[in-house]
């Protein structure tokens, strides 16, 4: 049977092994508290789930893939609120099905092979999916590791200017996963300057920026000039809505026309019901305070077992995501697995590149409850 050799050359995706394993302690009647996925288990707000259920109707055709008005108003006048910048609905804003399918479906809007723009920057360790569809989409891959002694930010003078110029698109992650650092604007404006001179696409995943301990993170929209810039940001982790898929992108008006000539062939609008019951998302803050103040909780909980077991949390305080470094002589799977033994499932930081060796991350998604029966577990354990 032909498959796509990319396809055949995807090695089984690491979190999928690490669900088997979970399963395999669980079948065995053994306790498990799960900090190893990141996907959030705050409930989802009544009006938001309200709006959902009031937008189901008999009849429902397509939706269209520049998504509704009233969405595209309500994410221009958040990102008003949130960032203090004047977006226009029309021009600058197209809804997402989350912000998954629109990041691994990015690098198809942005190669040109024929021109030599053939190659992607992603920084590691970090979210895979970026990676997975540039190389979908034929690209080579240019891996820009993160490190502790840099405040996990990129090296931009390690890149030479040969690859920038063959360079089509640069992802970057701040708030980052997993290390939980954030950028300062001036990593946005060095990047978004490079993109104008070298010209490839600065794209900015900003998936966390709503999870913060201390100060409010910035956004890449917030530069002076968004040519060549577009940011991707998603209601999964604000609003605590991963099964609803709802996202956007915003940005250079170039990059969002183009977006509109791509998306109608592959399908991806966001269902009417989930449009409008995220309306009602992006137009409150009430339920994310909510949110970000249980995250700090459970961070401040993890935290102390932490210290009680004499490891370092290597990381910032942004995202839903506390980043270990493990004891001398372990290794990141050494380590995790040991912690399984525990009842307490983490993500080991090799799954998420080369450079998150000798770390490991836990996601703060059980409840508050389930969390201190973890930081229990570590204190009694190690």
């Amino acid at each position: 049977m032909p498959l796509s050799p990319v396809l055949r050359q995807q090695a089984t995706y690491p979190f999928v092994r690490l669900g088997r394993r979970v399963a395999e302690r669980r079948a065995r009647g053994l306790e498990v508290i799960d900090l190893g996925m990141g996907d959030p288990r705050e409930p989802t707000d009544a009006r938001i789930i309200e709006a959902l259920r009031d937008g189901v109707r008999e009849r429902m055709g397509y939706p269209a893939s520049v998504g509704l008005s009233e969405l595209r108003e309500a994410i221009a006048a958040w990102c008003g609120r949130r960032f203090g910048i004047a977006v226009d609905p029309e021009r600058h804003v197209i809804p997402t099905l989350g912000s998954k399918e629109a990041i691994f479906s990015f690098a198809q809007v942005v190669l040109d092979h024929e021109a030599g723009r053939d190659s992607v920057v992603v920084t590691e360790p970090g979210y895979p999916v970026p990676e997975r569809g540039a190389l979908f989409a034929g690209a080579t891959v240019l891996e820009l590791p993160l490190r502790e002694e840099h405040g996990w930010l990129p090296e931009l003078e390690s890149v030479s200017a040969f690859d920038w110029r063959r360079a089509a698109l640069v992802w970057v992650n701040y708030p980052n996963n997993p290390t939980g650092a954030v950028a300062p604007l001036e990593l946005f404006a060095r990047l978004a300057a490079l993109a104008r001179e070298h010209g490839f696409v600065l794209a900015s995943d900003e998936a966390y920026t709503e999870l913060w301990a201390e100060e409010p993170p910035p956004s890449a929209l917030q530069l002076d000039d968004w040519t060549n810039v577009v940011v991707f940001n998603t209601l999964s982790k604000r609003s605590s809505m991963t099964g609803f898929r709802s996202g956007f992108v915003a940005g250079d008006p170039a990059l969002i026309d183009a977006l509109r000539a791509f998306r109608p062939n592959v399908g991806t609008a966001p269902q009417e019901f989930v449009q409008r019951a995220s309306v009602v998302a992006w137009s409150d803050e009430e339920h994310v305070e909510r949110a970000r103040a249980t995250y700090v909780r459970k961070r401040r909980l993890l935290g102390d077992a932490l210290a009680r077991c004499g490891l370092r949390v290597a990381g910032g305080t942004a995202t839903m995501y506390v980043w270990v470094a493990v004891p001398e002589g372990e290794t990141s799977e050494s380590f995790a697995e040991r912690l399984l033994g525990l009842g307490v499932v983490v993500a080991p930081g090799s799954f998420l590149g080369p450079s998150g060796e000798g770390y490991v991350r836990f996601a703060l998604v059980p409840t508050e409850e389930e969390c201190a029966r973890a930081a229990e577990l570590l204190v009694q354990g190690l």
